[in-house]
């Protein structure tokens, strides 16, 4: 099951604690290698929509935070 605008709208918790550890983890992934395109894409042109990185972060911080809980229990 893979989450939808993960790129563009903020995560809602309760979904991701839906995931397995699995998917997490390429969830996570994906939104990293989505990070880094983004930051890239800014260097050689303009982004539509700056507000992105922030999303994305906060995006990866709550991945990473729900998986550190996941694995400690």
């Amino acid at each position: 099951m893979a989450l939808k605008d993960t790129e563009t709208k903020p995560l809602d918790p309760e979904k991701v604690r839906e995931l397995s550890v699995e998917e997490m983890a390429l969830e996570l992934a994906r939104l990293e290698e989505a990070r880094f395109r983004l930051t890239f894409r800014s260097a050689t042109e303009a982004v539509e929509n700056s507000s992105q990185f922030r999303v994305m972060r906060r995006n990866i911080a709550r991945l990473k935070t729900i998986l550190q809980e996941k694995r400690k229990a």
